[in-house]
């Protein structure tokens, strides 16, 4: 006990000094969702014919109405999150897109890109691990594998569940806590119209 009073709870009044630039943790997660949801949702819109397609391919009912729900979503949800403006309202459709991406992915198992071992490699990802080491092997012999790996190695894409779920999360976060304060229009309209409810 004596412990706790004399190191804890100093360096616990310490760290609460951090609260000054708790803003900085919604910021970032703004910041790093804007691309990925502008990314998705221009690709989307850019050929969305071939989305509707994509969409009722998976057998998903009114593929035109939630093609254009999901790419709407993920368009307007790029620039609220810029802003901060309705970062917590935003974050629920996005989620929903999230959730429907996990539910597409499901069957590949957690991995975005396959690994032969841990966790959560499944006979899929060893295969595909295989696979791309007999690939390696033929581009090692016939191709220039050094001039195509100077920038990265080659993998095998799984396509799991593992950024969708990540960035569910991401928002989940940002539907709670909001858009953060100072650099989020959010933070001044509550402070501005609800001064008894911002922070």
């Amino acid at each position: 006990m004596i412990f706790f009073v004399k190191i804890f709870l100093p360096l616990q009044r310490l760290l609460d000094y951090t609260h000054a630039i708790d803003f900085l943790g919604p910021l970032a997660l703004r910041l790093y969702l804007v691309p990925i949801f502008w990314m998705a949702g221009f690709n989307k819109f850019q050929g969305f014919d071939g989305t509707v397609a994509w969409f009722g391919s998976m057998g998903m009912p009114m593929p035109e109405l939630l093609a254009a729900l999901a790419t709407g979503s993920e368009l307007l949800g790029a620039i609220l999150l810029t802003i901060g403006l309705a970062v917590r309202w935003i974050s629920i459709p996005l989620m929903v897109t999230m959730a429907v991406a996990a539910t597409v992915h499901w069957q590949h198992g957690w991995l975005a890109i396959a690994e032969g071992s841990g966790i959560f490699s499944t006979e899929r990802t060893i295969g595909a691990i295989e696979r791309l080491n007999v690939a390696k092997g033929i581009l090692k012999e016939q191709g220039n594998y050094s001039w195509l790996t100077q920038d990265g190695g080659l993998v095998i894409l799984n396509n799991g569940i593992e950024f969708a779920a990540t960035y569910f999360i991401m928002l989940l976060v940002l539907f709670f806590i909001g858009g953060g304060r100072y650099f989020s229009v959010d933070y001044w309209i509550r402070k501005h119209f609800m001064p008894e409810a911002s922070n």
